[in-house]
C-alpha cells in the first residue's frame, strides 16, 4: 500500500513515453520522466517520495522534501490566497497551509515552523503551524535529564516554545535562557521536568554536575580570552554575570566555587583570575 506523504520503496512495473509506472495496480503511481534516474529498467526498485498532484492523483518524485508527514520544518511562504498559504518545501508542488491551520495569518516572504500532515480522508498532504495543538501530548518515552533535539517555534511572555525530538512541545523559561535564540533555530537541550499533565519543561544546560562542569569550562575559556582576569565575583549583579558569561548568578557561583576548590581560579574582592 502506498504511503502518501512519505518515502516508498517501489518496483518499476512499466515504462511509458512520459515516465515510469511504479507498483502494481490498483496502487500504481507515475514517476514523471524528468525524475527518472538514468538507465532505470522494469524490475528495478526506486526510493521515491509519494504525494498527490493538483487533481489528487498519487505521483512520485525523486526530489527530497524538507519534511515528510509527521515532521516539522522551517519554511518560507511563497504566496498567499484567501484559503491558505503556499510554502516552499522543496518540491514542484508547494505545501498548502489552509487558513484554518494558521496560528496567525501568514504573510508572503516570511518563514514559519510548519508540521507536515496527511488528511486520511482525501489523501492530501497539507501543513499546519498550529504547532502546540499538533504535538504528541503523551511524552512516555522521555525522561528528566535526557538530551533532546529542539526546534524553536514560538516566543511568548513566559518563555520559548520548542518542538522536542520532532514530536513533542516543550517550554524553555526565559529565566533559563542566557543566550539569544530565534524561531526556526535548531539546537540541543535537556528535559528539566515532565509535569503530571504531560507538559515538558526544558533547559539548555545539562542538569546537575555535568552542567556545572560545562559552566566552569566556559568561565575558564572566557577568562583566557580576557587575559586571565574578569571583574566579576559572587557579589556582582545577575545582569552583569549574564552579560559576561551567559548564565544565571546561581550557576555562576556554583561554577566558580568548584573552580576555586580545584585550584583553577582565585577569587578576590575585585574579581576572578587564573593563578
Amino acid at each position: 500500500m502506498l504511503k502518501i506523504g512519505s518515502y516508498n520503496e517501489l518496483v518499476v512495473e512499466r515504462m511509458v513515453d512520459f515516465g515510469l509506472y511504479l507498483n502494481k495496480k490498483p496502487d500504481e503511481v507515475l514517476l514523471p520522466l524528468k525524475y527518472v534516474p538514468e538507465n532505470t529498467r522494469p524490475g528495478d526498485t526506486l526510493r521515491v517520495f509519494v504525494y498527490t498532484d493538483s487533481e489528487d492523483r498519487p505521483v512520485a518524485t525523486t526530489l527530497e522534501p524538507k519534511a515528510v508527514v509527521g515532521e516539522f520544518a522551517y519554511l518560507i511562504v511563497k504566496d498567499v490566497a484567501s484559503f491558505g498559504a503556499f510554502m516552499d518545501w522543496g518540491l514542484e508542488k508547494d505545501l498548502l497551509v489552509p487558513l484554518n491551520q494558521q496560528q496567525d495569518r501568514m504573510k508572503a516572504g516570511k518563514h514559519y515552523v510548519v508540521k507536515v500532515c496527511l488528511d486520511e480522508t482525501t489523501g492530501r498532504v497539507y501543513g499546519t503551524n498550529r504547532i502546540t495543538h499538533n504535538c504528541d501530548k503523551n511524552p512516555k518515552d522521555l525522561s528528566e535529564g535526557e538530551n533532546v533535539d529542539l526546534l524553536i517555534y514560538g516566543i511568548t511572555k513566559i518563555g520559548i516554545m520548542a518542538v522536542v525530538n520532532n514530536r513533542y512541545s516543550g517550554l524553555l523559561y526565559r529565566s533559563e535562557v542566557y543566550a539569544s535564540v530565534s524561531i526556526g533555530e535548531k539546537t540541543t537541550g535537556y528535559i528539566s521536568r515532565i509535569r503530571e499533565d504531560g507538559k515538558i519543561d526544558l533547559t539548555l544546560k545539562s542538569p546537575g554536575y555535568q552542567s556545572i562542569s560545562g559552566s566552569g569550562a566556559g568561565i575558564l575559556e572566557t577568562l583566557k580570552k580576557r587575559g586571565g582576569f574578569i571583574p566579576c565575583h559572587d557579589k556582582s549583579s545577575p545582569d552583569e554575570i549574564r552579560r559576561v558569561f551567559s548564565m544565571s548568578k546561581k550557576e555562576f557561583k556554583k561554577a566558580i566555587g568548584g573552580l576555586y576548590k580545584a585550584g583553577s581560579i582565585r577569587i578576590t574582592d575585585k574579581g576572578i583570575q587564573i593563578p
